[in-house]
């Protein structure tokens, strides 16, 4: 059989590194047994096509394709190898020719439509011969027919060959698809027939594969009185009816159509089809033999019920599996869920029938899979009249999957790289360890990999190319032409991990793996640059490690003559210029050279000028502009001081801004470069300081979007900086701006709260906006409720592909939400539709009392009072981040330490005193004009501020003030929050109250004594039906899934039971119930927006992750972004006597007048701590462990 054409890629390392591919050329066969072709670098003066990933460090990947056959699909290449004149004489001796075996190859790449069959038609001196259609399995390449026809004897009468594809075993209605078909001679057909020379075809116009790639007919002569029992009969047209004639001639047209559709995607093609199907339908009463099979090819585009093909028919699988496919396609038009249904349904039938190794069943299967990564692609499309193509269901070729892995390495389109990888994935699992193609896939699946790594940053990707690029390097062993390729791909994602992870042996084994592939490609190999190139890169970095100048001598060596091969004009000159710069500015840093600090600057300016405006590379190369000018700044050379060159400053700084805005870069290294943006700028107090920081808040918010798990968007946001939000907002409060303070702290806190806040959006006022407004709302809605269900958690065994789709799904999901959001914003009124809001917007927040925001940073420590109407005031603090950090841990030190003989704890009330002295007095001293004494106030602490009992603070000596006795303090862990939380919702003339209570968790080894009389002390101070109707979950019945339908259904709830906070996994801290957990990730997932009231009787329920503080990740505040109005929490380890006095107390105060009202809770805490201020037997930890969230 021919062997397959392929393309391979070879990925990059994190500096900008060179790649390449190799291909091979279509081979003819020389014999009847497949061959596995070794892939070829490209030939020398073809077009060599150089592409490039969409970043900077080299992720560039190139193809050579061979050339395609400029004939129509009708006219198939000349053999110029046969050009001997055969004359017209009769072939001596011999008076019959018979066809006795004709072997066809690869007739199932590239289709669009799956077969029942194949058969092939021969037409000789008016005859007309046909071979039985033949089905194959998946992984069967050639097909075989063992039929006799008689051909002409005459070596100059021609023969036409034609191949079909079927769509029917039982009775055939006319040929099929046409897949190929050429005409010949008698002569040069007993030629190739002796000689063993199969017909080889090229890919069709516009197609870069095509079914059927060879062709081989094995001829034989004889004398004419031998036995002609076994020779083909030929079709007999003579006896045909004109309606069956019409029949057949409308089918042929219709298939022909629907062909050319598949692969032009014209309509008018598809609707002419239509046209000839349903004429060829018209033809067939409702007895007649072929209208099962009229009724199918109209289904093809249309519609056909099953009934008149029963369980038994052959053709009903491969029915069942076209109306699937059709089904999907309509469902992910027009979003009809029982489209989906009914599909799913019938491909479930078409697996329980069909042999695993089939063709249908294997399109089933992808059917299958790929309908979920597809379904919510449309959601309500129709309202906004788009329609997309449908995908094909069949496994690409290898070829096709190399040209769409070049396509993606081109450009940044995040679907693009997920879908690609996915059927990376998908092919493997048809191309088995033995298959020729396997290590072509291999190689790209492992560089496509690597180039999503780079783009998002996620470690399993990187491991997974690794391991997937060693798996291709030993398929090519030592003098295979591809292995200098996988030597550079594995030695530049070892490096990659290296830089990740710093393990020495990743370095050292990626510099031996370049060392070999450029000992492969010697002076004039065509790819030696890339070698030298790659090889100069790692050296660079193991000097930065180790600190040898030899390895950063020969690194600029190196770029000196990978440079020297890339003259002007080479595609890949701009990165030689750029990796050179690089290490020259290096070395300049060590040495003070100044001619090589000149030369990185000329060099890098050259490089930006072969760079078009929407090159991903320029990205990289304004990086180093930025860290030659940073450089030319710090040492003086131009004249000026050390420190004193504000031009080459400013230089710096637009070209790291630069950087940070080039879209084509990918939204990873965007916002890395912007984080050095923000990094220099503050170092300088350069003017662009505060424009960095938002530019990198806007970039970690969209990069952090397109992560599908909250729990996978906290260990994201841990890899960057957890001050981003203070130290913008403190940088604003020097240039004086406070409003813009608050601004920037909204927008840069509590990110994956606010993102999970978006989906759940209410929409009320958008609804009387017209009809595309109501249209609108609802798209928005059906994408929200969508993104904003759990994500999958895939056991360690789940097929990789499976996680490829899920993944795939959601960000596709994200794309169409934005879409929908921008259309939102484009109705009046709605401009700033879940933009960040203003200050004079947040400032509504203040409504029923200030607001204290205090901010940590490195520079200074601040507060500001926020009130309603007046202006912000900002007060410095007198502290720092440094004294604070030590009093977070002197009070969680005292906290952990047993109350002396009379409840004393000296090392708390010291702690508490500080807090007041340094925190909390400087603020109550500015707050008399926006608050009186005995008012509410809430604290909105940052950073550090989040650990602090503010709330407690005061002089613990005789005399002293304390905050208590001043105001009434609630905590809110932002204003966004606080106002989402004050909107009103109908209230229920009755409160429905559960109170939940677990003295026995699963796994436990205790029990909590008090939970049981806590619950029944709450049953007794709550007002009696109908202002409450109260509920008592508790013991055997205080499971996880009747917490969460008491949580869903009562407005008011009371949980008494152990709380563990799980500060790695924040979303993993929960409540815990006699089975399993009831967690924060499952508590996120519930609309509480109607909810008023909870009170959390456990431990440590309003305390959050120290790595990610202003992510304010904990139980109480769950609650309150999940929509409850007012919580109280804990903030470290509560005990039962404490618990059943406060109780007590709290509900005493909150409802002992017989009304229930949440706004009541923060002045009902309040008053029950100070009741128990005097009980000497409560230690001091134990009085202010309760705090207050929400209204």
């Amino acid at each position: 059989m021919a062997r397959r054409r392929h393309v391979t890629f070879e990925s990059s390392s994190s500096s900008e590194s060179d790649s390449d591919s190799a291909s091979s050329r279509k081979i003819s066969l020389t014999s009847s047994v497949e061959k596995s072709a070794p892939s070829i670098e490209p030939l020398k003066g073809g077009k060599r096509q150089r592409k490039t990933s969409g970043n900077d460090n080299d992720d560039k990947m190139k193809s050579s394709k061979c050339p395609q056959s400029q004939k129509k699909d009708n006219e198939e290449p000349s053999y110029p190898e046969y050009t001997q004149d055969l004359g017209e004489s009769h072939l001596g001796g011999v008076q019959q020719v018979v066809i006795t075996a004709i072997r066809a190859a690869d007739l199932a790449l590239g289709l669009r439509r799956i077969p029942a069959g194949f058969h092939v038609v021969v037409k000789a001196d008016g005859a007309e011969y046909q071979t039985s259609n033949k089905s194959i399995h998946i992984d069967q390449a050639v097909v075989e027919w063992h039929e006799r026809i008689l051909l002409p004897c005459k070596p100059s009468s021609n023969v036409r060959v034609s191949v079909y594809a079927s769509f029917e075993l039982g009775p055939m209605l006319c040929h099929g698809e046409l897949l190929r078909t050429f005409e010949i001679s008698v002569g040069e057909l007993l030629d190739r027939s002796e000689k063993s020379y199969p017909i080889i075809f090229p890919p069709k116009q516009e197609e870069v594969v095509s079914a059927c790639t060879s062709l081989l007919m094995t001829l034989e002569q004889r004398l004419s009185d031998e036995n002609d029992a076994a020779v083909l009969c030929p079709l007999s047209t003579t006896l045909m009816s004109d309606d069956m004639r019409a029949l057949l001639l409308r089918t042929d047209a219709g298939h022909g159509l629907l062909a050319r559709y598949r692969t032009m995607q014209n309509h008018r093609d598809l609707d002419q089809s239509i046209d000839h199907f349903e004429c060829a339908l018209s033809l067939c009463s409702m007895n007649h033999p072929y209208r099962p099979a009229a009724l199918f090819n109209l289904a093809t585009a249309k519609f056909t019920p099953l009934n008149l093909r029963p369980t038994d028919h052959p053709d009903r699988t491969v029915t069942q599996l076209h109306l699937a496919i059709s089904l999907l396609s309509r469902f992910a038009k027009r979003g009809f869920r029982t489209d989906a249904d009914a599909a799913q349904q019938l491909l479930s039938e078409v697996l329980d029938v069909c042999h695993a190794n089939s063709h249908i069943y294997r399109a089933a299967l992808i059917a299958i899979k790929k309908s979920a990564l597809h379904s919510a692609r449309s959601i309500d499309a129709n309202d906004l009249g788009r329609e997309r193509p449908t995908a094909s269901m069949l496994t690409l070729s290898p070829k096709q999957l190399a040209d769409r892995v070049e396509r993606c390495l081109r450009i940044d389109d995040p679907h693009a790289l997920d879908e690609v990888i996915f059927l990376h994935y998908d092919a493997l699992g048809y191309y088995n360890a033995m298959h020729a193609c396997r290590g072509q896939l291999l190689c790209n699946l492992g560089a496509i990999l690597y180039a999503r790594f780079k783009r998002r940053g996620n470690d399993e990707d990187l491991d997974q190319a690794i391991s997937i690029q060693g798996e291709a390097l030993a398929l090519r062993p030592v003098g295979h032409t591809d292995r200098p390729s996988l030597l550079n791909n594995l030695a530049n994602q070892l490096s990659s991990r290296f830089d990740h992870r710093g393990n020495d042996k990743d370095l050292d084994q990626a510099i031996a793996l370049h060392r070999e592939a450029l000992a492969l490609r010697p002076v004039g190999h065509t790819d030696r640059s890339k070698s030298l190139n790659n090889l100069a890169n790692q050296l660079s970095t193991r000097f930065h490690h180790r600190g040898n100048d030899k390895d950063l001598d020969q690194a600029i060596a190196l770029h000196m003559e990978a440079l020297a091969l890339r003259p002007v004009g080479h595609t890949d000159r701009s990165k030689s210029l750029n990796n050179l710069a690089n290490q020259l500015s290096t070395r300049f840093e060590h040495q003070d050279n100044r001619e090589d600090l000149d030369e990185s600057r000329e060099k890098l300016c050259c490089a930006l000028t072969l760079l078009t405006q929407h090159d991903p590379r320029q990205l990289a190369v304004h990086g180093s502009l930025a860290k030659v000018y940073l450089s030319f700044h710090h040492s003086g050379l131009d004249g000026t001081g050390a420190g004193e060159d504000t031009d080459s400053l400013n230089a710096a700084m637009r070209h790291l801004k630069a950087a940070a805005n080039v879209v084509s870069g990918g939204l990873l290294s965007r916002l890395r470069a912007s984080l050095l943006w923000v990094r220099h700028a503050s170092q300088h107090s350069h003017g662009t300081e505060l424009e960095a920081h938002a530019t990198s808040m806007q970039l970690l918010d969209a990069y952090m979007s397109t992560t599908a798990s909250v729990s996978s968007r906290h260990n994201i946001i841990k890899d960057f900086p957890s001050t981003l939000a203070v130290d913008a907002a403190s940088c604003a409060l020097r240039s004086g701006d406070v409003c813009r303070a608050v601004d920037l702290l909204e927008q840069g806190r509590t990110i994956i709260w606010t993102q999970m806040t978006r989906l759940r959006t209410p929409l009320d006022s958008l609804q009387t906006r017209g009809d595309h407004a109501v249209a609108l709302v609802k798209r928005f809605r059906d994408l929200s409720s969508l993104l904003d269900k759990p994500s999958a958690n895939y056991p360690e065994a789940t097929p990789k592909v499976d996680v490829e789709a899920e993944e795939t799904r959601y960000r596709r999901l994200v794309e169409d939400w934005n879409r929908a959001v921008e259309e939102i914003r484009k109705i009046e009124g709605f401009s700033r539709f879940l933009l960040p809001p203003l200050f004079s917007d947040l400032q509504d927040a203040a409504r029923d009392g200030p607001i204290i925001v205090l901010i940590a940073s490195i520079s200074s420590c601040d507060a500001i009072i926020i009130p309603h109407k007046q202006p912000p005031t900002s007060i410095q603090l007198p502290t720092n981040l440094e004294k604070l950090a030590r009093l977070v841990l002197a009070l969680q030190k005292a906290i952990n330490k047993e109350a002396g003989p009379k409840g004393n704890q000296p090392a708390l009330t010291k702690a508490l005193m500080e807090l007041w002295d340094d925190v909390v007095r400087p603020v109550v001293e500015n707050l008399g004009g926006f608050a009186r004494r005995g008012s509410r106030i809430w604290w909105c602490p940052t950073s550090v501020f989040n650990f602090l009992p503010l709330h407690a603070a005061g002089g613990y000596r005789k005399h002293g003030q304390f905050l208590s006795q001043l105001y009434v303090s609630s905590y809110t862990p932002s204003l966004t929050a606080l106002i989402k939380a004050r909107r009103s919702h109908d209230r229920s003339l009755s409160a429905s109250f559960a109170a939940i209570g677990q003295n026995g968790p699963a796994g436990a080894s205790f029990t909590l004594d008090g939970v049981e009389p806590e619950l029944e002390l709450v049953r007794s101070l709550l007002p009696h039906p109908p202002t409450v109707s109260f509920t008592k979950i508790t013991s055997v019945d205080a499971t996880k899934s009747r917490a969460l339908c008491a949580l869903r259904d009562n407005t008011w709830l009371h949980f008494a039971c152990h709380g563990t906070q799980k500060y790695p996994e924040p979303f993993k801290s929960a409540f815990l119930m006699r089975d399993q957990p009831l967690s924060l990730l499952d508590i996120t997932q519930m609309d509480l927006s109607r909810h008023q009231f909870v009170f959390l009787s456990a431990c440590e329920t309003a305390v959050g992750a120290v790595s990610t503080p202003d992510e304010v990740i904990h139980l109480a505040a769950g609650l309150q972004f999940a929509g409850v109005k007012s919580v109280v929490g804990t903030l470290w380890k509560v005990n039962d006597s404490t618990v059943q006095r406060l109780v007590e107390a709290f509900y005493k105060n909150f409802c002992g007048d017989g009304t229930m009202n949440s706004k009541r809770a923060a002045r009902a805490l309040h008053r029950a701590v100070q009741s128990l201020a005097c009980d000497t037997d409560i230690p001091l930890d134990q009085r202010i462990v309760f705090i207050h969230i929400g209204i």
